[in-house]
């Protein structure tokens, strides 16, 4: 016969030798911002009833919560792929292997507090509301084969998206991402950039305008770096040494790093966006180095920016921050909002 108290005797001496001890969860991520979706623990049977095919990546992780191994890629898409089904009634969405996976959360930040953005610069005058709608056009710089972050802005503000980019199979992947969902069709134009030297040249026509331009860059300046600094993210997670590295979001190359890495592509950049500074409202960049903001704000300042904005975001432990800019006076951004945004 075995004892009830027994028993809870036995579980309360011996169990912290079986399991770590259950972590406490906030309900609700402060980190991350008021409108953002995603704010709350990823409610997996919800997930799991729009999207079945995460079903057999669902587990009781150590803790005993449900969850998923975030180490594994195909886990990771499939968390994805009931992501943008459950909250952006996306039907159809698949990456090839190998390709960045993207974590939405982090994606979706980027753009509320972008439109953020776009309200304060509205606010001045006179529109006191987010530009939303189709009269809001932006640029992806890198949309990739995931396409997630014109689908996020498409589906919560109704923005229209062109996105960019190097690599012909990834674009014929977002192409059939667009094509595959019909609230999509229409909304996002696909381009490829031809030239590897140029991130905004031969993107745009001559005269045409877009509202503002995202960007995640290659952070890198090789493959070496990109791996090794991937082995020591795994390693911190995992608190033990990892020796070999296989990447839980993917990435191809021109995904993860080129040469002069973030430094020289933002760099770049920033020159190209002055030769076009009629084109667009405001430009921006990810930037994951603190360095690498002062010397952007330098060049940006020395190349007559009128306006730069440093917006920090948060997830978690990861601190990372969006650089904008724009070239457009006072008087021409006011005369951008009122025949645009209005």
């Amino acid at each position: 016969m075995v004892f009830p108290g027994l028993r809870v005797l036995f579980l309360v001496i011996f169990r912290p030798n079986m399991l770590p001890p259950k972590k406490e969860h906030a309900t609700i991520k402060d980190s991350i911002h008021p409108r953002n979706l995603h704010r709350e623990r990823y409610d997996f049977e919800s997930l799991v009833a729009v999207c079945p095919e995460l079903k057999p990546f669902v587990i009781l992780n150590k803790y005993e919560d449900i969850s998923i191994n975030f180490f594994d890629p195909l886990a990771v898409k499939m968390l994805n792929k009931a992501l943008l089904k459950k909250y952006y009634q996306i039907d159809f969405w698949d990456i090839p292997e190998n390709y960045l996976c993207p974590p939405i959360p982090g994606r979706a930040d980027y753009l509320h507090h972008f439109a953020d953005l776009l309200s304060k610069s509205a606010g001045h005058y006179g529109l006191s509301k987010i530009p939303t709608g189709k009269n809001i056009l932006a640029l992806d710089i890198g949309v990739g084969a995931n396409c997630v972050y014109p689908i996020i802005g498409n589906r919560f503000y109704g923005w229209r998206f062109i996105g960019s980019d190097l690599d012909p199979i990834a674009l014929k992947n977002a192409e059939e991402i667009v094509a595959k969902n019909k609230v999509l069709v229409g909304e996002i134009d696909l381009r490829l950039q031809n030239n590897p030297n140029h991130i905004l040249k031969g993107v745009l026509n001559q005269n045409e305008l877009v509202d503002f331009t995202i960007c995640n860059p290659p952070f890198h300046s090789s493959l070496a770096e990109a791996q090794a600094g991937s082995i020591k993210k795994l390693s911190n997670l995992k608190k033990k040494k990892v020796e070999k590295v296989t990447l839980n979001f993917g990435g191809k190359v021109n995904e993860l790093w080129c040469p002069g890495g973030e430094e020289r592509f933002v760099k770049t950049m920033i020159h190209q966006s002055q030769e076009i500074g009629k084109n667009c409202f405001w430009f921006s960049t990810l930037l994951s180095k603190q360095d690498n903001i002062t010397k952007s704000t330098d060049l940006l300042e020395e190349l007559g920016a009128i306006e730069i904005r440093v917006l920090p975001m948060g997830q978690g432990n990861k601190i990372s921050r969006v650089l904008a800019w724009t070239f457009l006076s006072k008087r021409e951004q006011e005369n951008w909002v009122k025949t645009r945004w209005q």
